[in-house]
Order: C-alpha cells, then structure tokens, then sequence
C-alpha cells in the first residue's frame, strides 16, 4: 500500500500550546485508475479495499466506529501466485485498483501540543543477530524456541525448548560458516543502532524531542532490557515501530507477542500510554527510497531497459498465511506493485518479479521459490538480473551471504550474465525522515483506542495497541489442521507424513532421555556437554 498526505511539525512560530490533542489528521486517497484524490473520513474510515489473491480480487469491506471521542487504554495490542515475468505495462490494465500511498508532508499541528510535558519514546523491534561466532548457537536457540517460528502440537509444547537446544547444535556449524564469511558476525545491531541515532537526529529536527530504543527478538540488546531503559529514562508516551515494513506472524507479530507478556506483568508499562505501528510498507518515503536505490542500480548496467528487476522476500511457512491468516503475503505483493508503480512515473518499465527465500525444514514455504526462479529465469534466456531484498532495511547474513554469494553463483551458473544488487535502506535519508513523519504521525493516538482495521491497514497508524491488535489478529486466527486425518501404508502422501510424525517422536523422546538422563550416543559423541 502507499500513502498520501502526511504531517509534519508547524514551524515553531505558529505552534500551539495547547496540551489538548488536535483533530485526527486527514488522509487522502487515491487509486490507481483514478485522477483525482479521495478524501477518507478521519482517523477511522469505512473502506472498501481490493487485493489480488492467487489472481482473483478479493474485496474486503470495513465498518469502523467513526465516534470522534477516544477511549482511553490503559494498556492493550492489535493487529497468487506473482506473475514470474511480468512487464510493468500490463500489470495497470489486469489489477484492481490499490490504495494510495499514503505521503508524509506537512502537518497542521503542533508536535509542542502533542508533546507538553511528556517523555516520548520510540522502541524500535526488529529480529537480532550475533555478533560474533560464538554468539551463533545460543541465537538461534532463542530463534527456534519461540513459538511463532516452530509450531509444535498443543501435546508436545513442552519440548520445544528441547527441540531448539538440538536444532541449534545441529545448525550451528553450517551458520558459523555463513557469519565467518561475512566478517564474523552479524552487522545487523551496529546497521539498527544507527538507524535509531538518525531517526532520533531527524525527530529533533522535526520538533520533536524523544529518545530511540533498540530491542531485537533474539539477541542483544533483547527486548526487556530495551524495556528496562524505558522505564529507567521515565518515558510517558511510547511509540512501537518494527523494523519489519511488511507484517508476519514469525517478524512483528512475534515481536509484539512478547512485548504484551511484558506490559501485562509491569505496572508501570500498564499505565503507560502507547501505539504500535505495525506495518509501514505501503508509505510514500519508504516506496520512494526503494525506487531510487532500483532506479541508481539500473545503470550500472550497460542496457538497464533490459534487466529484470527481481524483488527477494524473507518466506515464510505457507500454512501461516493459507491457514493461520498471515497478511505477509498480500502486503508484499502490494509493496512490489506500489515500488514499479513509482519506478513506472519515472519512465522505467522493466519486467519484474516477486520470489521468497532462506526457506528451512520440509514443510512447503510461500512460492515461487528465490533458487528455482533464479534457475528458470536463466533458462528463459534472462541475462541481466537486479537482485532487490524487499523484506530487509539492514544488510544482515541473508542478504550480504544468501543473496550476494549463494544466489549470485547460483545466477551465474544458470546463463545469467550480469548480476547486480540493491542494497538494503539502512540510514537512507528518504527513509529515515519517512519513519520520523510515522512516528509523528502516530503521536494523537498514544494511548487512544483506535479501531483495529487489518484489512484497510491505513498506513498513518493508529491501530491501536499492542493487546489490542493482537486480540483482533487472533480473532481472525484459525488453527493450523493436521495435513493427514487417516493413517495410511504404502507410498502416499498420508504414509510419508505419518512416517516423518513416526521418526519425528522418536528423535523428541531420545532428546528427553538425553536431556533427562545424561547418557546416550550425543553426551557419547561429546556434543550435548558442550552446551548444558
């Protein structure tokens, strides 16, 4: 999604010192067959919106409570398969319309009337790395004992840290390989601490005295000790902004699960009044940022008309969006059209297309799939290939080893002659300046109960906070079925899987008794030991 009209601070000489909150900003609307802007009702809206899946558009019709009176929360959270190859030119003609983008200019109000004498806060989440090899085994053990990465049966939850502790000593040697080719570690803190230093530069600029925190899901500094510091620093308003732009389950969602545990438990982040921002993909600065690193790569190429632009998104389990009603997928699909959208007004109109990457485990992940599609396109006589890493902000192990090495020799290989890559935002100044007019943005909604609106996902905030989006997220949450309901022999599909459950309880109930016991062949191997 895109967005229109945005705000910024008055200039100081017409601020108001009023300590009472402003109007809701108005946003415009506009689609991509129309010519002219239409306005939305404030702050919440009646929506009509369309979304292509698997090619069919679907409509999703929005009833909000258009009340202008806020009830104030005391503490709460919310929430096709892509055209292989595809010239810009026919996606106008076969695609319902898209919301706008939603644009970050100036806004009519004071940020001083907003601010008064609060202490406003911006916690940036996002997923963690280690910083060195050493750090590698303990990571991914916290990535694999959260819950919204393995999704163990309801019977067997309790191994799940049991299950992370062999995953992580079985996978660490491979990932020591990955992170000592990229320096030895991950840059992923160092990239999001100065991140959080621009934004908090461009905030000031802006009128707008806060401070930024970084709390990252799996490795320092985690998530809590962000926390810490924000209480510590007696911050009164609270702004949560995921680096993720697009929203999963297993990215912002696990995030903001976790951070509901927190505020439930702590009486000072009970009464202390927040907003989340939960997804920003469809806003006019990031969109803008992305087509200009596109645009800037495109002519290192000696005939950049004719390179395919191929956007690579993090995947995700496909049964998370099939099954479990993860926005993942339609939001990417939506941020790849508004990107050519914009690349399109610029007279570029190169061919395009979506892949997801880095899938792990047997279970089928969303399609198409980065490595085979790489394979295909050199086999349809592609020759010049722009790799763009669409689901990442900061260069980490998937994009500078996954992308730049293994999906490079694996370009070149399949015929592909010239490769080139966009490299993630980072500190952009487009970007930054864009999360800054968010935050801003999202500031008359601190500790407003907004209505939850998912599927109309305007991109000026406020749906609510955190307890509240994820009662809404989870409302529409089915349970993931079983992929076999009858036991069944011989070659099939139902016997394959039954076997793998087969095998697969009998490596948990070995795990227990050597996690149990002390004895058996991994203490006998020395590898268990090693990490009690």
């Amino acid at each position: 999604m895109q967005m229109n009209s945005a705000t910024a601070p008055c200039p100081p000489s017409s601020c108001s010192t009023s300590s009472t909150f402003p109007p809701p900003p108005r946003f415009t609307s506009v689609s991509r067959n129309s010519k002219s802007p239409l306005p939305l009702p404030r702050a919440v809206c009646t929506s009509q919106r369309m979304y292509r899946s698997a090619g069919v558009p679907n409509e999703a019709y929005l009833s909000s409570n258009t009340s202008t009176n806020y009830v104030v929360s005391r503490y709460s959270f919310g929430w096709s398969e892509t055209q292989p190859i595809l010239p810009k030119q026919s996606v106008n003609k076969d695609l319902s319309p898209l919301a706008a983008l939603v644009t970050s200019k100036s806004q009519n109000f004071s940020t001083a009337s907003l601010v008064g004498d609060e202490k406003i806060g911006v916690l940036l989440l996002n997923l963690g790395g280690p910083e060195t090899l050493e750090d590698v085994q303990p990571f991914l053990f916290n990535l694999f004992a959260d819950p919204d990465i393995i999704r163990l049966p309801r019977l067997f939850r309790f191994l799940q840290k049991p299950l992370a502790q062999f995953i992580s000593v079985v996978r660490a040697p491979k990932s020591k390989e990955g992170y000592a080719s990229i320096g030895g570690g991950s840059p992923l803190r160092r990239i999001t601490d100065a991140q959080a230093e621009e934004l908090r530069k461009s905030l000031w600029e802006k009128n707008l005295p806060a401070k930024v925190y970084v709390g990252m899901r799996y490795w320092h500094p985690f998530t809590e000790e962000a926390i810490e510091q924000i209480k510590r620093d007696g911050i009164t308003k609270l702004v949560v902004l995921p680096l993720y732009p697009q929203f999963s389950i297993s990215t912002s969602g696990s995030s903001l699960r976790l951070l509901e545990s927190i505020f439930r438990e702590d009486e000072y982040l009970v009464n202390m009044q927040h907003t989340v921002i939960p997804s920003w993909y469809q806003r006019e600065g990031y969109i803008t940022a992305m087509a200009n690193l596109i645009e800037k790569e495109l002519q290192n190429f000696d005939s950049p008309e004719q390179v395919m632009i191929f956007f690579s998104a993090h995947g995700v389990p496909l049964a998370y969006v099939e099954e479990a009603g993860d926005p993942y997928k339609a939001e990417m699909e939506e941020c790849v059209d508004l990107i050519m959208e914009e690349l399109e007004k610029r007279k570029i109109t190169n061919a395009y297309t979506l892949a997801y990457q880095s899938r792990v485990g047997p279970v089928e992940w969303l399609k198409p799939y980065t490595d085979e599609t790489i394979i295909k396109l050199g086999q349809k006589g592609v020759k010049s290939l722009l790799a763009v890493p669409i689901s990442f902000v900061s260069e980490h192990i998937e994009t500078l080893e996954e992308i730049d090495v293994e999906y490079k020799e694996l370009a070149l290989k399949s015929g592909i002659e010239k490769w080139g890559r966009v490299p993630a935002l980072g500190c952009e100044a487009t970007f930054i300046s864009d999360l800054a007019d968010a935050v801003i943005e999202s500031l008359p909604y601190v500790g407003a109960m907004a209505v939850s609106n998912l599927e109309a996902r305007q991109s000026l905030v406020p749906l609510g906070s955190v307890e509240e989006l994820l009662a809404t997220y989870d409302s529409k949450r089915n349970e993931l079925p079983p992929p076999v309901t009858v036991w069944e022999w011989g070659w099939t599909r139902s016997a394959e899987t039954w076997n793998g459950r087969a095998a697969m309880l009998a490596v948990l109930v070995l795990l227990v008794l050597e996690v149990t016991t002390g004895e058996g062949f991994l203490h006998q191997w020395g590898i268990l030991p090693l990490f009690q």
